[in-house]
């Protein structure tokens, strides 16, 4: 894991911008970029990550520092993501605030000032961007965003308007308090609100795409899915998987159990009641109950013996770490 950037040589506010195939967008987001934050007096660097482009994004961005020394990069060795950009970008930004936000150039840089007065205002940790009027297409960007947002928003209980905009503002130690993997930028939302931050949103401007090609496509509403189904584990049982399994190895035990006994309680009373004739015509050993009680009981084992090893698991993952399991908002000493 790379290690976070010292804070000795702190500044004002880092911006955050994976790039994938972007070289079309480059220089005049640089430009918008340097014109919105001209005269709000902040010493200010943009982080470009570059995700493994082909198109020569890269050879641009260094023209770019060439020009701009406030112009850094991250460069990986070939397509990890945009999830690991934004992780690449937090771990090197040395702003007291950080923003993040696309290099498609649907953002507008115009509203970052917008965002940190925002952010100063609450005080909050996060500012999250809604677009209001959003410029995407309705069937596959717009109604899959909807329909993600409200499922979302049901099951983890954080309402927000827009949780797929990339333009947002945090105070810096809001991004080291999390660590991003795997698709999970599209719940940064959830993980900041788990961890105990508050949250605030506001409308921001968003522009139809006059450059480049779409990396999104509809595919990624299944994966968002997905994703949201780990969210909601790590958040309630990440710490403690055995509640989990073990009510699941429970359930499925105590059912398998119970149609056990109820097939062999009516062989039983048959015999009791019509004799041993009755007894032995009594057949369970062909019926699907009984198949369905021995598999209910064989999958309550296997959920208990699952729990067990997650919890060995998550040990080794806390104490190895030295990682607690609490956030602190503040120390009184």
């Amino acid at each position: 894991m790379p290690k976070k950037v010292s804070l000795m040589n702190e500044i004002d506010l880092s911006l955050v911008i994976p790039v994938y195939n972007e070289v079309e967008n480059l220089r005049p987001l640089t430009e918008e970029i340097t014109a919105a934050l001209a005269d709000q007096n902040l010493d200010y660097e943009v982080i470009y990550v570059d995700d493994g482009s082909s198109d020569g994004s890269y050879k641009l961005i260094r023209e770019l520092h060439s020009e701009d020394d406030r112009i850094k990069a991250v460069r990986f060795r070939r397509n990890f993501g945009q999830t690991a950009g934004f992780a690449a970008g937090f771990d090197h930004a040395r702003g007291r605030i950080i923003a993040t936000l696309d290099a498609d150039r649907q953002n507008d840089p115009a509203d970052i000032p917008a965002l940190i007065a925002k952010l100063d205002e609450g005080p909050y940790d996060v500012v999250n961007g809604w677009r209001v009027n959003r410029q995407d297409p309705l069937l596959f960007r717009k109604v899959p965003s909807k329909i993600a947002n409200a499922l979302i928003a049901r099951s983890t209980g954080v309402g927000l308007h827009d949780r797929g905009c990339s333009l947002r503002a945090f105070r810096n130690e809001v991004v080291h308090e999390f660590h991003l993997y795997g698709e999970m930028h599209r719940f940064i939302p959830e993980m900041v609100h788990f961890a105990g931050f508050s949250m605030a949103e506001t409308p921001v401007n968003h522009r139809p795409r006059v450059a480049g090609d779409s990396k999104y496509g509809i595919s990624r509403t299944f994966r968002v899915i997905l994703d949201l189904m780990t969210v909601l584990f790590l958040r309630r049982y990440g710490d403690r998987p055995m509640h989990i399994f073990g009510m699941l190895g429970i359930a499925s035990g105590f059912l398998g159990t119970l149609l056990g006994a109820f097939l062999a309680g009516g062989k039983i009373w048959a015999g009791i009641t019509q004799g041993m004739d009755a007894f032995h015509a009594t057949q369970i050993g062909e019926r699907p109950l009984l198949l369905l009680a021995v598999l209910l009981i064989i999958l309550g084992v296997q959920f208990l013996v699952f729990g067990l090893m997650a919890e060995m698991n998550v040990r080794t993952y806390y104490e190895s770490q030295n990682k607690p399991v609490y956030h602190v908002r503040e120390l009184i000493k």
